[in-house]
């Protein structure tokens, strides 16, 4: 009946249905598993191998970075974007923030005068119970035999002064932000200790694309298998060989061909029938959503405060805030500074000192973890990067985005490789060898 109906040997009809199909559905499952080997699992899950832990020093560095294995004996399998944050991280600020400014570019589009209001009106409600606490505390007789009169002028010239000593504060942080703040070092242990952000930023952005890697592991598998039903007869080589040579060849490109169509050529070449690397031509859109991550988890005032206040480079950022809050001090005293030293005496007012500095240094915490001018600033900050990375060239462009995969896109190649073969022999093994001598 079939033969009658489709003018075609039965054998090869099976062939020309069922060899298309695996190819097809095997390709789509070796896009959709490696898109969730990219970022699934976040932490490492697997068994401990006995006498792995031993071996493991031994292994070339190669080997040991491979998100297979951990240096405690265990195997199994980690996201390839979380096993690698501390390196993808490095390359994001490497490829990426890098071309798009350097920390006091980002500075300044904090606008430094704001944050010297923001301080000064956070300070404001505060600065008259620092001074009240710390005086009634380590000087409380002095305190309470000064006339009410000097008392009122000690605050008031506080009150006076804060604005530009804060603003002077926020310029000498301007000044030397370079020395007080390594970025790559905050992104480094920012997206160490949060790697779902950094899946997100990869999730967010390349969303489409992602989709379209899943979907094209069928568009390109299916016409692949109906290539090999016509190598098959062509040829005559033995199915033991076609069929899993040929699904380790269809595995392995079509992941190759997938994410090179995603991300080249940087340029409109007219001999590509896709004329542009998709995530290219949507440089525009990308641009916003890259912008708006960097700019709300990353680039943030508070991230930027943390690291200033509590990083490996915080004695420099406590050293500066207390040279220039110091001098503040004696300003703010004026004409009461010499009835305040004479009635302590040298050692007890550098002591009273020091005590209003480190008070005073308490009050930055708090400015910059405040939502609120935290979002007004980010803003600012969004635009910035919006606006230079609309600037890059397309190759830039690119290779901002790739390079923090690039070093293990041939993991997913040897997967989909893998899984072809898989689907090479189950196909033998459900369908056997036989092939039609004819095709009638």
């Amino acid at each position: 009946m079939l033969e009658t109906v489709f003018g075609v040997h039965p054998t090869i009809l099976l062939e020309l249905i069922t060899i298309p199909l695996f190819t097809g559905v095997i390709g789509y499952i070796t896009n959709w598993t490696g898109v969730l080997m990219l970022f699934k699992p976040i932490k490492f899950h697997g068994f401990r191998v006995p006498g792995l832990a031993a071996l493991f020093p031994l292994l070339p560095k190669r080997i040991q970075v491979l998100p297979l294995l951990q240096y405690d004996g265990r195997t199994g399998w980690q996201g390839i974007v979380p096993s690698r944050a501390d390196k993808m991280a490095s390359i994001a600020v490497d490829k990426g923030l890098a071309k798009l400014g350097s920390v006091a570019d980002f500075y300044r589009e904090l606008e430094p005068d704001k944050l010297a209001e923001h301080l000064t009106e956070i300070a404001d409600s505060q600065i008259h119970g620092i001074v009240e606490e710390i005086l009634r505390r380590e000087h409380p007789q002095l305190w309470y035999n000064l006339p009410s009169g000097v008392r009122d002028m000690v605050h008031a010239r506080v009150k006076q002064q804060l604005p530009e000593v804060l603003r002077e504060l926020t310029d000498e942080l301007g000044n030397n932000i370079d020395q007080l703040l390594d970025v790559k070092q905050m992104v480094i242990r920012y997206f160490q200790a949060r790697p779902q952000l950094l899946n997100s930023l990869f999730q967010v952005l390349g969303a489409k694309e992602l989709r379209f890697m899943q979907n094209f592991g069928f568009y390109f598998g299916a016409p692949m298998g109906v290539l090999l039903v016509g190598i098959l007869h062509w040829t005559g080589w033995s199915p033991l060989v076609v069929l899993p040579v040929g699904g380790v060849i269809i595995g392995w490109v079509v992941n190759w061909v997938g994410i090179n169509m995603i991300f080249a050529p940087a340029y409109p070449k007219w001999w590509c029938p896709w004329r542009q690397g998709l995530l290219v031509k949507r440089q525009p859109e990308i641009t916003e959503g890259y912008a708006e991550m960097v700019a709300s988890q990353v680039m943030t005032l508070a991230n930027i405060g943390d690291e200033l206040l509590n990083g490996p480079r915080s004695d420099r950022t406590m050293q500066m805030l207390e040279d220039t809050l110091r001098p503040a001090a004696d300003r703010a005293l004026g004409p009461a500074r010499g009835v305040v030293k004479f009635a302590l005496g040298s050692r007890e007012f550098d002591t009273l000192q020091d005590s209003f500095t480190s008070e005073s240094m308490k009050i930055a915490p708090i400015a910059f973890a405040d939502p609120a001018f935290n979002r007004q600033q980010g803003k600012q900050v969004q635009e910035y990067i919006a606006k230079q990375m609309s600037a890059l060239a397309p190759p830039d462009f690119v290779d901002m985005l790739r390079s923090a995969i690039k070093q293990d896109e041939w993991l997913l190649f040897v997967h989909g490789g893998a899984l072809g073969l898989f689907a090479g022999y189950a196909h033998l093994l459900i369908f056997g060898t036989g092939v039609a001598t004819t095709w009638v």
